[in-house]
């Protein structure tokens, strides 16, 4: 007899439609697997058995042949175990047919028949309402991942057992269903890490609240201990709240990669990814067999952060210049291609030389020009083309350090200590001006060149000016447009209606490091 059950596999953040079919045959009792499946799903024969024995249910002693249809497409994971067996019961006369029609279903077997969750649910549920699926069915775990889809029934099983009550007549009605999806309240400022612990820095301070505006990348140079880490670490709180469609993508993201814990609503905080200066291209840019999200899509809506930055291999660097402007990453593999998102704020970091003491009024440093001109040709030329503020950070005082420990009533505010919320309140406002002007409501660092000549509002003098440094400075195109997007945000928190010599002058201050290749 024939049976058959749909299920998905995952192909870059899309999941592609599966048909597990199922036929028993004359012959010595065996289970065979075709269809393109990897290790994973073949070593799910051992678990259908013992899952299928200790739920009280018969294994068929005869010749079964399993294909996942279609043949030519390559699968993996452990997924498959459950539409396995449920297609098993249906050939084996223990489940009428009937019940798997429109079903999808997807989960992991346990030997004792527990269902267990597996990544990349929220993307099976996607392609199931597209799909015009009745129900999925997964492990309880994965039950609220999938109630984040509208449209669609979503039954959440503990086991084998209690999915075969679930496809009884009396089936779930919408009660049991897994909670639909709430966006959490996002925790208030004082919960996280303050801009307001920062002392000193207003340099650096204020390119935080330009990148956070405009979403600009940040590149922060300076001796170790001067607070480079700090200011990157804050910069999530500066960024405006998720929208529902950010955090749905953030969350999808997340889901393909593994990394989401399983638990109710959507990821509601933007991401802030850390990777070690020795991760692989693979790890940062994505990759893989069947390609998997890297560092810079699981930092999508929110902040990648690469510490140390002249200690990355050049070469894996330079994989991000094309990301980095377009804002998704397109990986071609020989069977199959797959395009992960990354609209991410970069914040890089690294020291002025080997020893971190260049230019320290300590005078510690020892190393020759020849040493620092090699460890600063680690950095490309069209890698530092695309960050949008170099800052040179500078390192604290002992009179600025000594105001963290004052009592705080005969202290006075030290200056320039703004905390997180009220630098936040002028970057939505900054944004919301932004978006009012063009039509893709973006924000200055992510609008196309064309949307951005046509809304962009400059003075002649300021243009004259803007001119004469791109002569003066040798600037490329890319940089000279870095230049005027980075005065037009700091305009628009400044509430200034058009790009004047002051807002030029400020942005042409953040590019230190141009002529460096």
């Amino acid at each position: 007899m024939l049976a058959r059950c749909t299920t998905a596999t995952l192909q870059g953040l899309e999941a592609i439609p599966v048909d597990v079919e199922v036929d028993l045959g004359p012959g010595l009792p065996a289970l065979q697997m075709v269809g393109l499946a990897d290790t994973a799903i073949h070593e799910s024969r051992e678990r259908l058995r013992s899952a299928l024995r200790n739920s009280g249910l018969r294994v068929p002693l005869t010749r079964i042949v399993v294909n996942l249809a279609p043949a030519a497409l390559r699968k993996e994971g452990t997924g498959f175990d459950l539409p396995i067996a449920l297609a098993l019961l249906v050939a084996s006369g223990q489940l009428p047919p009937e019940r798997l029609a429109g079903l999808w279903c997807a989960a992991e077997l346990g030997l004792d028949g527990q269902l267990r969750p597996i990544r990349g649910v929220l993307a099976l549920a996607i392609a199931a309402r597209r799909a015009g699926a009745r129900a999925l069915l997964v492990a309880e775990a994965n039950g609220a991942e999938a109630a984040l889809v509208d449209g669609l029934g979503i039954w959440g099983a503990a086991s084998l057992r209690q999915a075969l009550e679930l496809l009884s007549p009396d089936g779930p009605s919408r009660q049991d269903q897994p909670q639909p999806r709430l966006l959490p309240p996002r925790p208030p400022a004082a919960a996280a890490v303050d801009l307001a612990d920062v002392q000193g820095q207003s340099h650096g301070r204020r390119a935080l609240e330009i990148a956070a505006a405009g979403e600009h990348h940040l590149l922060l140079v300076g001796p170790p201990g001067s607070g480079k880490t700090m200011l990157a670490r804050r910069l999530p709180g500066l960024l405006p709240p998720l929208s529902e469609a950010e955090a749905l993508a953030i969350t999808q993201i997340h889901s393909v990669a593994g990394l989401l814990q399983h638990g109710p609503g959507l990821i509601s905080e933007r991401p802030f990814r850390s990777p070690h200066h020795s991760c692989s291209a693979t790890a940062l840019i994505g990759g893989g067999g069947n390609p998997r999200p890297g560092e810079l899509s699981l930092a999508h809506h929110g902040v990648l952060f690469l510490d140390e930055l002249a200690e990355f291999p050049r070469d894996v660097l330079d994989q991000l210049r094309q990301p980095l402007e377009s804002g998704e990453i397109w990986i071609h593999r020989s069977r199959l291609q797959a395009c992960f998102p990354c609209r991410t704020t970069l914040v890089a970091a690294t020291n002025p030389c080997p020893c971190g003491w260049h230019g320290h009024d300590s005078a510690r440093c020892q190393c020759l020009p020849s040493r620092r001109a090699r460890y600063w040709a680690r950095l490309s030329g069209p890698l530092l083309d695309r960050l949008d503020l170099q800052v040179v950070v500078q390192p604290v005082t002992a009179e600025q350090m000594g105001q963290c420990y004052r009592p705080r009533p005969v202290a006075p505010e030290p200056a320039g200590s703004e905390n997180t919320a009220g630098v936040a309140a002028r970057v939505r406002e900054a944004r919301e001006r932004m978006q009012r002007r063009n039509r893709d409501r973006l924000s200055n660092g992510s609008l196309s060149a064309p949307a951005f000549r046509r809304c962009v509002q400059i003075d002649d003098t300021a243009l004259t000016l803007w001119q004469q440094a791109i002569r003066a400075r040798r600037l490329s195109s890319r940089s000279a447009d870095r230049v005027l997007r980075v005065a037009q945000t700091i305009a628009d928190l400044n509430g200034a209606r058009k790009i004047g010599v002051s807002e030029l002058g400020e942005a042409l201050s953040y590019r230190s490091f141009d002529q460096i290749s």
